[in-house]
């Protein structure tokens, strides 16, 4: 005797006879409401979670299982079929049950087949032959299956019950959506239902779209809700419900399986970030060895200009750095550099300590105004008088490289402060020359001339205003007026002056507290006045600039002297530069010193490229960045899948980009084995309860829904910024 898997060719293999499990040797069929039913490896996920759900009084259509393996008995396959159908007269759904869909870690929805309104025997067999062979997977394993067969039910009202709201990552919201007549045009792609956001106890909290038909009354709801907590209860977690309204306004379970990705949603207290304050400094992404360099010393600078400026406690300056790392891309806490408002503004008005913090620190700020310029220039004469007394990083010892590099993170934190506190006391005049505008009038001059790039920065170095710090190289300088850039055409970074030489991006700041230099200051005098990079090789003296320009024209010399150094330091190591960069400081330290490498350097890879930061965001708790601002109106849609990604658009056809971003009319579950393969996944239509973008969540692939025109309005080939969280859709981003 064979079994009906091995009929359809699963697993045989000569000697095998046939397989039963324990307790149903000799069955072709299991009833619903037997206990074995609910037994998910003989029944299957799908059926075995019904078959729990019945049995706790939840309303669930009758129906059997043909088990998995089951032996092909088709005299009691028929007599199951003929009881069911009342011989023919009823119509069937046959539905697929693997023990691999429907559970916590994967629903596989919608990648096996169901077949509706099955009628007569032959059709039936037929039905069961076509779920059977829809276990074979697209990469070529098969995968166990159990066949679930039920009434076919015509449903007035039908939709998906979200036991939390999945998008939000709510465990406190519910969410239906409903469409006229069964689920099943919903769960497809194929229509957009009307959605609910319920209350824990069924109370309506939103609904969208504005103005869609009322397809389901406040009685209806709640007994959704009260649904949704019953199946809570009985399977420990919320879950993910079809269901259906019959004519007689009766409601029915159809499935119940757990809710397997829900978006990460940032605790009340997470802190508001933004690239906005340091991404002109910093805009790329950065390496482990470049955070510490360049992100820590910045950090300590903020703290310190905050703290004379009385504008956070000293306590939390200390404990909650003022710059750090996402993904390796420099992000500011907003609230502490006031670029944000409270978050609670009433109480804020009400809290004594602000006022008296900054009345305390209003007699130093009110001194400071006067003497800040002087002190300026004396800082930046101080950091040139040692930027000319560096000899070259190639002559220098190992212990003098890594005094020069001390001194140059020391310097960073005085130039950062000084520069911030210039920022926010000293008034310049709104025609002000600035670092950046003589640097272009260098380069435009020098272009003129015929003068090549690399000798432009070695002989003119305020050319370095225009480009940012990385260990790795720069591909050329910006095109101007009067040409364009020239670049490498190998990419590789062209000599730089004789004094300093590359530049970078890369990970997060680990070690701040090691940063050289004094404590936060508790007076203005105690600002530390260290001095800057060696070795200028200049045709011309530097450009006369305020005194804020001026420091931030300090901070990119003093970094590109960090740059040379620790170049110097690589080649005496015998790593390349860009392994240079996955270390941190100490282990640079510890290495430059004689030292050994950390144990798995060899094993150490780069940061994956990851997508511009928002413009403001908090972290949850997985790290997961979560955009504060809603999407540009027109820009986006629906969010249905968290994260943000940067990509290619590919419209499906073609060679498939290695970054693509696929960019559709509807989600057609069809689309489902490519979501692997793909950096972002944008809509026209679809529901965020449809089975693709249940997926989409598994994968953690950021997807947007509901973007107008989507298709037209971006072009197979051109780069696009995903951000599956709040929707947001844009052309652009970093290649």
């Amino acid at each position: 005797m064979t079994t009906l898997h091995e009929r359809h060719g699963e697993g045989a293999r000569e000697g095998d006879g046939p397989r039963r499990f324990s307790g149903e040797a000799g069955h072709a069929v299991v009833p619903l409401d037997q206990p074995t039913a609910a037994l998910p490896l003989l029944a299957g996920s799908k059926a075995a979670n019904l078959a729990r759900a019945a049995r706790a009084g939840l309303p669930v259509l009758p129906g059997f299982v043909i088990p998995y393996r089951a032996l092909d008995d088709t005299a009691a396959l028929r007599d199951a079929w003929r009881e069911l159908s009342a011989d023919g007269s009823r119509s069937l759904v046959v539905r697929s049950s693997s023990p691999q869909e429907d559970t916590q870690e994967s629903s596989l929805a919608g990648q096996f087949a169901s077949v509706l309104d099955v009628q007569g025997w032959q059709h039936f067999r037929s039905a069961v032959r076509t779920v059977l062979d829809s276990a074979r997977l697209s990469d070529g394993v098969t995968a166990p299956m159990a066949v679930l067969v039920q009434p076919m039910l015509t449903a007035r009202v039908g939709g998906v019950l979200f036991g939390a709201d999945p998008v939000a990552g709510r465990a406190d919201r519910m969410l239906v959506s409903a469409v006229r007549g069964g689920p099943d045009s919903l769960v497809g792609g194929e229509q957009e239902g009307t959605n609910h956001w319920l209350s824990a106890h069924g109370r309506i909290l939103r609904t969208e779209p504005d103005g869609a038909d009322t397809l389901l009354d406040r009685d209806q709801l709640h007994r959704l809700a009260r649904l949704a907590r019953q199946a809570r209860r009985v399977f420990g977690g919320p879950q993910d419900i079809e269901f259906g309204f019959d004519e007689g306004d009766r409601l029915w379970l159809f499935q119940s399986r757990p809710i397997t990705a829900m978006a990460a949603r940032p605790s009340a207290s997470a802190r508001l970030l933004g690239p906005g304050p340091v991404a002109e400094t910093l805009p790329g992404q950065l390496a482990p060895l470049e955070e510490d360099l360049w992100v820590a010393p910045m950090a300590r600078g903020l703290a310190s200009a905050l703290d004379i400026g009385g504008t956070a406690p000293r306590r939390l300056l200390r404990t909650v750095p003022v710059v750090t790392t996402v993904g390796g891309r420099a992000a500011a806490d907003l609230r502490l550099l006031g670029a944000a408002p409270p978050r609670r503004r009433w109480l804020a008005l009400l809290n004594p300590a602000p006022g008296a913090r900054r009345l305390g620190a209003a007699w130093r700020v009110g001194r400071l105004r006067g003497v800040l310029p002087g002190l300026a220039t004396d800082l930046v004469a101080d950091v040139d008088r040692h930027l000319a007394k560096v000899p070259p990083p190639g002559e220098q010892t190992a212990p003098e490289l890594l005094t020069a590099l001390r001194w140059s993170r020391s310097v960073l934190v005085s130039l950062h402060a000084q520069e911030a506190l210039a920022g926010a006391l000293l008034t310049e005049p709104a025609r002000s020359r600035t670092a950046a505008g003589a640097a272009l009038t260098t380069l435009t001059r020098a272009r003129a001339r015929g003068v090549p790039d690399e000798r432009v920065v070695a002989e003119e170095p305020v050319v370095l205003a225009l480009l940012t710090p990385s260990l790795s190289g720069w591909q050329g300088l910006p095109a101007t007026a009067g040409g364009a850039a020239e670049t490498a055409g190998n990419g590789a970074r062209p000599a730089l002056p004789p004094s300093r030489t590359d530049l970078p991006g890369p990970p997060l700041p680990r070690h701040q507290a090691d940063l050289p230099g004094p404590p936060l200051p508790r007076h203005r005098a105690d600002l530390p006045r260290p001095s800057l990079p060696p070795h200028r090789t200049t045709t011309s003296p530097a450009p006369s600039l305020p005194p804020r320009e001026a420091l931030r024209l300090r901070v990119r010399w003093v970094q590109e002297l960090q740059v040379r150094l620790v170049r110097e330091g690589a080649r005496r190591m015998g790593l390349t530069i860009d392994r240079a960069g996955l270390l941190n400081w100490p282990e640079f330290v510890t290495a430059l010193r004689g030292g050994p490498l950390p144990a798995g350097m060899h094993e150490r890879l780069p940061q994956p490229p990851s997508a511009p930061l928002p413009d403001a965001f908090r972290l949850a708790d997985d790290g997961t960045v979560v955009a504060e601002r809603p999407a540009a109106q027109g820009d986006g849609g629906r969010g249905v899948s968290g994260g943000r990604a940067v990509g290619t658009v590919w419209d499906g056809t073609g060679t498939q980009p290695p970054d693509a971003v696929l960019v559709v009319r509807t989600l057609d579950p069809a689309l489902a084995p490519l979501l692997p393969g793909l950096t972002g996944l944008v809509a026209q239509t679809g529901s965020p309860l449809s089975h693709l973008a249940v997926l989409a969540r598994e994968f953690g692939l950021p997807t947007v829904v509901g973007v107008a025109d989507a298709v037209d309005r971006f072009p197979a080939g051109a780069r696009l910024t995903v951000d599956g969280t709040n929707g947001d859709v844009r052309v652009g981003g970093a290649a």
